[in-house]
This record gives structure tokens, C-alpha cells and sequence, in this order.
């Protein structure tokens, strides 16, 4: 890919901005030593566009941007069922998440089970939690965030891994969320600008020069990759090794709607640290629900950046394309099609200006992902694990450089891991999958948490110590089964067995660490109705049209 001079300038403007601003939000007033508060929740002082920038910035990465375009090219449409359905999680969690959260003022996840339930609960879910952070969700943005630079620019694999972490911390480990949160208020805005632009060109492509027609052209060329709800054998994909596998155990069906897309999509929106860690550093209440509402917004555009892009690489590549268009999506070591190198192909294509836009934005969302998951990872690990178990009495500035030497670690590990992941034909896929196996745990242990009050500790550290045989087991035993479907099965499984534990254990008694909640804790401004009512409408039209 040949950078024009204007490109390099927009691309290093956008570095120097990031890392310029990282710095200068992240200095104290004279005389105050950061603490605590400042570093892990950015001294609660986030206003609602900064949350809900800082949730977008944090959420889209490459795995959306690379992975999911990829995912677009495989399956279509449908994939953005993961989008839109997580303006509809945003909304829930929302109302009756975080009230909870901030109303027991908490900085962790797990600082929240071991109030509503104890000790060891909390130490088994962050341990889970720091392992996925690390293994599966830094692992995979570095990965997928080198494999576009390689793609676009030649740059060998592992630099790319390197060059990657250390962008992100430079201007990251300083500050820690009071950096990441306002840097991402700026990185959204190169993200979206940058995606449409991708989006408008790889729409010209199709349609010869003309966007409107190259969005019929989609729809005329390829009628599979507009079906949001899949049925047994409608679409068969790539399997990554030469062969096909139906899309059905990617996407099964009407229980995408009503099963296990709503266990992905709360566990993630709402019990996922380096998500409600924005919330909890909102001003207010009503801050950080009116910026849910503004995510919300945004994941309903998201598909037309980081889908439609897929779908229009499928069909050119259908129609027979250019040859040098053909080779860059050809995986050089397997000589086959890779869904992954969809997005990066399409970026070499961009005029100059708008391919250092576009670069800006793929690398704004890949490096506000990495700060967000390892300052997360470094607050579970300060406050859960070294102020537990090593020195209860830390002080406040040793708390900060725990931290920092946290992330750095979780950064190290990731980076080394990171190649590994190479062999991937759609990588979304597999993040999806993995971190499906602690989710339907996690969010059977809240959801009771919250609302029923004789959930007993013991059954919550069964649930979260089976979530992953429990998950593994149904994997090697229905290896047909849609990985969907079987965490619906898994959250049913584990539901049940709270329930039988604490009728048992705790007698019918409500549980002395119970959550006390009332009909006012989830009263919702009328701006927040406004706006919950506008998303819901829109998301009934799309599913309407797209069917």
C-alpha cells in the first residue's frame, strides 16, 4: 500500500493528538497526587458523550473493524445481529445494571460478588476475567490490528504486534481511564469519519462510481447476504481449512433473538469490566444512562461501517475483480479467499487523504481497545488480587504503579501470544465462542445477584466453576450444536442448580449479603425514554426490512 504524503501527514496528526491529549488530561493539579479514583475511574467525573464515546471506542476494534467485515464477507448481514442487538443490551443494562453498580459504589466486577456474595466468589471471577482480558480479548486486537497492517502496509507480523502495544501504552499506562476515556472521545470521531469513507468507496466499487447503486447491486448480487435470521443449510461458509460449514452454527436462527445473544450481549454490556468501568466514572446516574443511550446510537451505525464493507468485498470478489484486488484477499500461505483480509484489501484502495483517514481509524479503534483492556485488567488485578491477598494496606500512590506495571505485563503476554492466533479464518468467530464459555457463569451469577435475594455464595462458586467444563463438554459432545444455543443450554443448566443449591442450603431464607433494590432505583429520566423508545423503533424497522 503506497501512502501518499498526505496520508502520512493525517496518520502522524492523528498520533501526535492522541498521545499530546493522553498526556495533558492525565496531569493533576499542582499539589494532588493521583490516587486511586483518579487512575481506575477517572475521578468520577465523565460527562454522558464522554461515557458514551469511551463505550463505543472500547467495544469497536479490530475485531469489529477487520473481524467483523470478515464475518461480513462470510455470512452477510446477519452478523450485525451483534451490533443492533447490543443497542437493545445497552438499553437494559441501562435501567437496571448500573443502578446497582453505583448505588454500591464499587470500582470492580468482582469487588461487586464479593459484597453480594464473598470472598472466594470474587477471586475465581477475577481470575477468569484477567486470563480471557489477556488470552483471548488483547490477544485478538493485537493479533487482527497486525494482521491489517501487514495486509495494508507489509509490515511483518510481530512488529506490527509490537508497534501496536506500545502505542497504546505510551499513552495510556500514565494516565490510565481519565486518558483512555477523553483520548476516546477523539478516536471515535476518526472512526466513524474513517469507516464511512471506507464504506462510500467500497459501495463506488460495486456500483461504478455510484453508492446508490452499488447498495442495490449488494442486495441484487448477493440475496444471501441480506438474511438477518438464518435456517438450516440457507448459507454455507469457508471453514478456514479448504472446506464449508453452514452458517446456521454461527447464527442459529429465530434464537439468535430470544437465546443465547442476549447471554453474549449482557454478560458483555453488563457484568465486562472494561465496559461498565465507564459508567462507573460517570458524574451521575443520569450521566452514564444518557450515555448508554448515545452508545446505543451509535451500534445501530455501526453495521454500515464495519459490515457493508464485507458484503461489498464478497461481491467483488464474486463479480471477479481486479487480480490485484483477487491476491489481496488470498491468504499467502494457504493460497485460499480469507474473510479477515476483507477491510485491510479495501483500505488499499482508498484515494489520498481519505487512506490516512481510514488508517487513523482502523488504528484509533485497535489501540482504544488495547488502553481499555489493560487498564481493566490492571484495576481487577490492584483491587482484587494484590490488595486482597498481598498488602491489604497499599497505599493510594503504590495502588497507581501496580497498576501501570500490570498493564505493561498484560501487554508483554499478549504480544507474545498474539501469533498464534494466525491459522483464524474469521477471528470475530472465534472471540465470540471463547469468551462464551465464562459468559453464561458470569451472568447467571449477577442476574440472581441482583434479584433474587436467597442466591446463596456457594451456588454462585458452583456456577462459576462449572461455566467452562460445563461449556468445554458441550462443545466436544454436540459439536453441531450452534455455540449460541449451547450457552443458552449452559445459562439454563447453571440457573437451575443456583436455584435447587440455595433453596437447599439457604432453607428459603433470603441471604444476609442480599442487594436491597426498590421501583424508584430504576427510574429513568424522560430523555432517557425519549431516546430508549427512538432505538427500540429503529431496531423493529431494521429486523422488519432485513428478515
Amino acid at each position: 500500500m503506497v501512502f501518499n504524503t498526505i496520508d502520512i501527514v493525517v496518520f502522524v496528526a492523528y498520533c501526535l493528538l492522541i498521545i499530546t491529549l493522553g498526556i495533558v488530561v492525565s496531569r493533576e493539579k499542582k499539589g494532588h497526587v493521583k490516587n486511586s479514583q483518579d487512575y481506575f475511574l477517572a475521578s468520577k467525573a465523565l460527562p454522558w458523550w464522554a461515557v458514551g464515546a469511551s463505550l463505543i471506542a472500547s467495544n469497536i476494534s479490530a475485531e469489529q473493524f477487520i473481524g467483523m467485515s470478515g464475518s461480513g464477507f462470510a455470512l452477510g448481514l446477519a452478523i450485525s445481529t451483534y451490533e443492533w442487538m447490543a443497542a437493545a443490551t445497552l438499553l437494559v443494562v441501562a435501567i437496571f445494571f448500573l443502578p446497582i453498580y453505583l448505588k454500591e459504589g464499587i470500582y470492580t466486577m468482582p469487588q461487586f460478588l464479593n459484597r453480594r456474595y464473598d470472598g472466594r466468589v470474587r477471586t475465581v471471577m477475577a481470575i477468569f476475567w484477567l486470563l480471557i482480558y489477556v488470552f483471548v480479548n488483547l490477544t485478538s486486537v493485537l493479533y487482527l490490528g497486525a494482521l491489517s497492517l501487514e495486509t495494508i502496509m507489509g509490515v511483518p507480523l510481530n512488529y506490527g504486534i509490537a508497534g501496536l502495544a506500545l502505542f497504546a501504552m505510551v499513552y495510556s499506562i500514565y494516565g490510565g481511564l481519565k486518558a483512555v476515556a477523553w483520548t476516546d472521545v477523539v478516536q471515535v470521531v476518526f472512526l466513524v469519519a474513517g469507516g464511512l469513507a471506507t464504506t462510500y468507496l467500497a459501495l463506488s466499487m460495486v456500483g461504478d462510481g455510484s453508492v446508490l447503486d452499488g447498495l442495490g447491486l449488494l442486495r441484487k448480487e448477493a440475496p444471501k447476504h441480506f438474511s438477518m435470521i438464518f435456517e438450516k443449510g440457507e448459507l454455507m461458509i469457508p471453514d478456514g481449512v479448504g472446506g464449508e460449514r453452514d452458517a446456521y452454527l454461527d447464527l442459529p436462527g429465530i434464537s439468535v433473538l430470544v437465546g443465547g445473544m442476549w447471554i453474549v450481549n449482557l454478560s458483555y454490556w453488563g457484568c465486562n469490566q472494561y465496559i461498565t468501568q465507564r459508567a462507573l466514572a460517570a458524574k451521575s446516574l443520569n450521566e452514564a444512562q444518557k450515555g448508554m443511550i448515545f452508545a446505543g446510537f451509535l451500534k445501530l451505525l455501526m453495521p454500515v461501517i464495519v459490515v457493508v464493507p464485507g458484503i461489498a468485498a464478497y461481491v467483488i470478489v464474486q463479480q471477479g475483480g481486479d487480480s490485484s484486488f483477487i491476491d489481496s484477499m488470498t491468504d499467502p500461505i494457504t493460497g485460499m479467499i480469507k474473510s479477515d483480509r476483507a477491510y485491510p484489501t479495501l483500505l488499499q484502495l482508498l484515494p489520498a487523504g481519505l487512506k490516512g483517514l481510514a488508517f487513523a481509524a482502523l488504528t484509533a479503534a485497535i489501540v482504544s481497545s488495547l488502553a481499555s483492556m489493560a487498564n481493566s485488567t490492571s484495576t481487577i488485578f490492584t483491587i482484587d488480587i494484590y490488595r486482597q491477598f498481598i498488602d491489604k494496606n497499599v497505599p493510594e500512590g503504590m495502588q497507581v504503579t501496580i497498576g501501570r506495571i500490570t498493564a505493561v505485563v498484560a501487554f508483554v503476554i499478549a504480544a507474545i501470544v498474539a501469533p498464534q492466533l494466525a491459522t483464524l479464518d474469521q477471528a470475530f468467530q472465534y472471540i465470540q465462542e471463547y469468551t462464551g464459555f465464562v459468559s453464561p457463569g458470569v451472568l447467571a451469577i449477577f442476574l440472581f445477584g441482583f434479584f433474587w435475594k436467597k442466591t446463596t455464595s456457594n451456588s454462585a462458586l458452583t456456577a462459576a466453576a462449572l461455566t467452562i467444563p460445563l461449556s468445554a463438554l458441550f462443545k466436544f459432545i454436540t459439536p453441531n450444536l450452534p455455540f449460541l444455543d449451547r450457552m443458552g443450554l449452559v445459562f439454563l443448566i447453571l440457573a437451575v442448580l443456583m436455584v435447587i443449591m440455595s433453596l437447599v442450603e439457604g432453607k428459603g431464607k433470603d441471604s444476609e449479603k442480599a442487594i436491597e433494590i426498590d421501583k424508584e432505583l430504576f427510574s429513568t429520566s424522560s430523555k432517557f425514554k425519549v431516546g430508549a423508545v427512538l432505538i427500540c423503533g429503529i431496531l423493529i424497522a431494521l429486523y422488519t426490512v432485513f428478515w
